[in-house]
This record gives C-alpha cells, structure tokens and sequence, in this order.
C-alpha cells in the first residue's frame, strides 16, 4: 500500500507511470479472479484504493494549477 506523502513526493509524470502501473495491474487481478486462480483477494482492495489516491492527488495539483 502506497503512503499520500510518498506520493505526495512524486512528480507528475512519475505519478501518471503509477496510475498506468496500478491499472494494469487491476485488470490483472480481475482477471484472475474471474479465472479462480486469485492467491490474495485483499490486493484487489488495496490497487483500488491506491489508484483513486493517485487520481485525487492528480485532481489536486490539477486544481491548484489552474488558480
């Protein structure tokens, strides 16, 4: 599980790389689970969350940019 404030230390670009990461590992998770062949179920949970603390610090920067 990703720290805010690690995160908070990453550049844009080093944030957007994370979010592709962290999407593509979703989609494998899914995938697995669909299959059965899911070994740590409470991964998923953490992707999903770490994805939308990426997406909220995004929206973040986004908005204090544009002030």
């Amino acid at each position: 599980m990703t720290k805010a404030t690690d995160l908070r230390a990453k550049t844009d670009d080093q944030l957007s790389e994370e979010l592709g990461n962290l999407k593509r590992e979703a989609f494998n998770l899914r995938f697995q689970a669909a299959t059965s062949q899911l070994e740590k179920p409470s991964r998923v949970r953490e992707v999903r969350r770490d994805i939308a603390r990426i997406k909220t610090l995004q929206t973040e920067r986004n908005r204090s940019d544009a002030k």
